[in-house]
């Protein structure tokens, strides 16, 4: 009798874990990667966002997004998202009195999968005359 209970709590743990395994965020990016161009240093700030969707079935949390440099700020969504839903992360990159090519790198942590992204954005800064 003993055998059976632990055998049918056992079972019972296993099936609750497996069901709350299945329920996960996912992330999905429209673009993973944002190419500014050319610009000029005269306006050497320059904005983008990228919008993602949380195509899982749980709530998604970003828990962080960091750039690769100090140029490169990236601000995100801080609420959970929900299935279904949208968000953004909002990379503003200053050239400041730098020119010439760049490629910077945003990486983004969540709580769904996968756990970590990397956004990518490039261009050219152009000396004004």
């Amino acid at each position: 009798m003993k055998k059976y209970l632990v055998f049918t709590l056992l079972l019972m743990f296993c099936g609750l874990s497996a069901s709350a395994q299945q329920k996960k965020a996912s992330i999905q990016f429209e673009s993973v990667s944002h190419d500014f161009g050319t610009f000029s240093d005269k306006t050497p700030k320059q904005e983008y966002t990228f919008v993602f969707t949380n195509v899982g079935d749980a709530p998604l949390v970003v828990n962080q997004a960091v750039s690769s440099c100090g140029c490169t700020v990236p601000s995100y969504t801080k609420t959970p998202i929900a299935p279904g839903e949208k968000g953004e992360i909002k990379v503003t990159y200053n050239a400041g009195k730098s020119v010439g090519r760049f490629t910077k790198n945003i990486t983004v942590r969540t709580n769904g999968d996968p756990e970590l992204t990397r956004l990518y954005i490039k261009g050219e800064v152009t000396k004004s005359e």
